[in-house]
C-alpha cells in the first residue's frame, strides 16, 4: 500500500496495531477522522491521552476506575458478602450489562497458563485469598471462561482457600465449553450467574 503522504502512513500504521484492525480497515479510519472538524481529533486525542495518563486500577477488586476504590465497590447497595472472580476487566462488563448479579468482583488479571508463561504469581491471586481469610466473604464465584486454562486457574485457587469458611461455586455451563464470557450473550450469561452451583460439583463433571 502506498502513501503519497508520511504522516498519513504514520498514523495508519499506529492504527493498524489495534486488535482486528488490518491496514485497510486502519486506512479507512484515519480517513474519516481526517475529514472530520478538527477540534473533533483533538478532542479523541486528548480523551485517549487522559484515560492512558489518569486512569487507575481498584485497590480492592483491580477493576478500572478513576478514583483508588471503583464506583462498585462502594456502592452501599451491592452485597459485599459474594464476589464473582473473573479474568478480565472486560468479563465485568459483560455481567454488569445482564443486571442479574448484584455482588461485587475480583478481576485477576488474566488466567494460569504455564504455556504463555503466566503462573499464580502474575496474577491477583494473593489479594484474594487474603480477602476471604478476612472472613467476612461468605460466597466466591468462579466465573472465568470454560477453557482448561480458566478450569485450571479456578481449581487453583479453590485449594487455596480450601478449609475456610466460604461457599465456592461456579457458573452455569449454559456457556459452551471453551467459550470466552466476554462474548457470551446477556441472557445465556445471566441465566448462567443466576444458576450457579457449587465448585466441588463441577470438579466432578
Amino acid at each position: 500500500m502506498e502513501f503519497s503522504s508520511k504522516l498519513l502512513e504514520n498514523a495508519v500504521n499506529e492504527m493498524s496495531q489495534f486488535p482486528g484492525i488490518g491496514r485497510r480497515t486502519a486506512l479507512r479510519l484515519v480517513l474519516h477522522l481526517l475529514r472530520q472538524p478538527q477540534e473533533q481529533t483533538t478532542q479523541l486525542s486528548q480523551a485517549l491521552q487522559s484515560m492512558r495518563s489518569e486512569i487507575k486500577f481498584c485497590k480492592s477488586c483491580h477493576n478500572i476506575s478513576d478514583v483508588e476504590l471503583c464506583e462498585i465497590c462502594v456502592n452501599p447497595h451491592r452485597n459485599s458478602d459474594i464476589i464473582c472472580v473473573v479474568e478480565d476487566i472486560r468479563d465485568v462488563m459483560a455481567i454488569e450489562s445482564t443486571s442479574s448479579f448484584r455482588g461485587l468482583y475480583h478481576v485477576l488479571g488474566g488466567k494460569i497458563s504455564p504455556m504463555d508463561g503466566v503462573g499464580p504469581h502474575d496474577l491477583n491471586i494473593v489479594s484474594l485469598v487474603e480477602k476471604v481469610k478476612q472472613g467476612n466473604i461468605k460466597e466466591l464465584i468462579f466465573a472465568l471462561s470454560s477453557t482448561i486454562e480458566g478450569d485450571t486457574t479456578n481449581f487453583y485457587i479453590y485449594k487455596q482457600i480450601q478449609g475456610l469458611d466460604i461457599i465456592t461455586t461456579t457458573i452455569a455451563r449454559g456457556i459452551s465449553v471453551g467459550d470466552e464470557i466476554e462474548y457470551a450473550d446477556e441472557v445465556t450469561l445471566g441465566r448462567s450467574i443466576i444458576n450457579r452451583i457449587p465448585f466441588e460439583i463441577s470438579l466432578k463433571a
